[in-house]
């Protein structure tokens, strides 16, 4: 820990910002951190992301099956622990007038970044302290459809490919109910049979759903990742952050993360307004989409993408120690138990109906000391 606080000093020495005030911020689940810094009137943060093989790329070319044997980060982070990528995608973001923050200096090699520091108006806590729900999330949903007026890009500036969210991702990360939420949720773990089930049926449900075109996704779109600038123009009020896993997947990733959100309380009629706006937008700006069809995919990605929620935070809880996940644990399933309801899930609502009993979501067997 000394030597990487010594190599920042080091990056923001050759920067020109080696007299700074440095007030580093709260942690969350990954690696990465970031810190304040201040000079002379002046303010930015510091992004320190550590170049190692914790978060390993995805190779080029891999196929899945070799992909399968790089282990989780590999397979489903696909773009690893990458501060070029993050310089890459802030640039792609930044250049269809989207708020991400302006990258003033980065050292890719070493894992640091001096970027701009859009302030502490996160999502989250605007609205905590009664920021219009409507307004906030009408921004949001603009931005996205901002971004899908185009197709998924092959290639981010500097050659940074944009990595397919595909089966063999989205399907590892459903691996994570069976691998760690099950063991937590049940005080067992899951047969070999059970996991193959569970893995053939997401793959079966997934695949009408990744037969359409892509579009740009940011991945981890949510009122923490989003941060209100009430004094820019349109779609520029929405800052964004934390997009350096983007990938190119579903219309219905992004929006789903937002109105499905593990972390705050979204009510339904919200959630509707802004699915139906964003159709609507997409149609106005001419890339209009099939509203029953997108329903169904958006019933799709929510059931998966809240099926890794609940994994990772069991994963949080049982491998590295952190209770206070557990807590979000019934949201989650609240939102999956609605999820699969959609005809489109029916054989995998039948699978957790048999295997993980509803008096057991959200209220884990294992509740003492994570292992």
């Amino acid at each position: 820990m000394i030597e990487r606080v010594d190599a920042m000093r080091e990056f923001l020495e050759s920067a020109g910002w080696g007299a700074a005030d440095l007030h580093p911020l709260p942690g969350d689940a990954s690696t990465r951190r970031y810190v304040r810094a201040s000079l002379n009137g002046r303010k930015a943060m510091v992004m320190d992301q550590p170049q190692g093989a914790e978060t390993p790329a995805c190779p080029p070319g891999a196929t899945p099956e070799q992909r399968r044997t790089m282990g989780y980060n590999a397979i489903a982070r696909l773009a690893g622990a990458d501060v070029g990528r993050f310089v890459a995608t802030a640039e792609f973001l930044r250049a269809r007038g989207l708020s991400a923050p302006e990258v003033y200096v980065a050292d890719t090699q070493n894992g640091f970044a001096l970027i701009e520091d859009l302030g502490d108006g996160l999502y989250a806590d605007v609205l905590a302290q009664g920021g219009d729900e409507y307004v906030l999330y009408g921004t949001a949903i603009d931005a996205l459809a901002n971004l899908h007026a185009e197709a998924a890009p092959a290639m981010l500036p500097s050659d940074k490919p944009l990595h397919a969210y595909d089966d063999v991702a989205l399907v590892a990360e459903t691996d994570l109910i069976t691998e760690w939420l099950m063991p937590v949720a049940l005080g067992r773990i899951a047969g070999e049979a059970e996991v193959a089930e569970h893995r053939a049926l997401w793959r079966a449900t997934l695949a009408p759903v990744l037969a359409a075109p892509s579009v740009f996704v940011h991945r981890d779109y949510h009122a923490q990742n989003l941060i209100w600038l009430p004094e820019r123009e349109g779609v520029g009020r929405a800052g964004m952050i934390d997009f350096q896993d983007a990938v190119a997947g579903t219309h219905s990733y992004d929006l789903i993360s937002l109105v499905e959100d593990a972390r705050r309380d979204v009510d339904p009629s919200l959630a509707e307004a802004m699915t139906t706006r964003y159709l609507d937008t997409m149609r106005v700006q001419g890339r209009p989409l099939d509203a029953e069809a997108y329903r169904a995919e958006m019933a799709v990605m929510a059931a998966q993408r809240n099926a890794k929620i609940a994994g990772i935070f069991a994963r949080l809880y049982k491998r590295d120690g952190k209770p206070r996940y557990l807590s979000y644990l019934p949201r989650v399933w609240r939102y999956l138990n609605r999820d699969l309801e959609h005809p489109a899930l029916g054989p995998l609502k039948a699978w957790y109906e048999r295997v993980i009993p509803r008096e057991a979501r959200g209220n884990p067997k294992d509740k003492g000391n994570s292992a």
